[in-house]
């Protein structure tokens, strides 16, 4: 596997996972209408993944023609910005799918519960790749990633005062 490749991946679906559940758990801390809730978090994901693909793809492709001091070949850029944004795109519908079947209430809890969750078990796989300590990094993300959750929530309750 390609560096850039699993990069990309990690990338992806870390920043895909805190964005959107943060964003979330922001308007549903401010009272907004579940509907709201959803049509805010499908925009996000649609427009933050061609966002994070072509900037994967831009800065990649710069980069590699940075070392070799000429133009090079687009083609592992390319396929990484398609890693990034399938791992952007498919990692956002894990805090969004709560609020697709349960009350805002629940669904807040349920979707920073999966997003942890699937933070934790990234970071495992990332250090099982690495050939490193799988729980570590597991808990390393976690805990990253659970402080820009909270980020997300604190701004929503300080703008609305409170869930529900």
């Amino acid at each position: 596997m390609k560096a850039s490749f699993l990069r990309n991946f990690i990338f992806g679906v870390e920043d895909s996972l805190v964005s959107t559940v943060g964003l979330l758990s922001g308007v549903a801390a401010a009272s907004i209408s579940k509907e709201t809730i959803l049509l805010t978090g499908v925009i996000l994901i649609f427009v933050e993944a061609f966002s994070m693909a072509v900037g994967s793809f831009l800065s990649e492709h710069s980069v590699e023609d940075y070392i070799a001091q000429r133009e090079t070949s687009a083609i592992t850029p390319f396929w990484g910005g398609v890693v990034m944004f399938i791992s952007y795109f498919v990692a956002g519908f894990i805090p969004l799918a709560p609020y697709l079947v349960i009350p805002v209430t629940s669904a807040f809890w349920w979707s920073i519960g999966f997003s942890l969750l699937a933070l934790f078990l990234l970071g495992m796989i990332g250090g099982r790749l690495s050939g490193l300590s799988s729980r570590r990094y597991g808990f390393r993300m976690l805990i990253i990633g659970g402080i820009a959750i909270a980020i997300g929530v604190l701004v929503g309750t300080i703008t609305d005062g409170g869930l529900g």
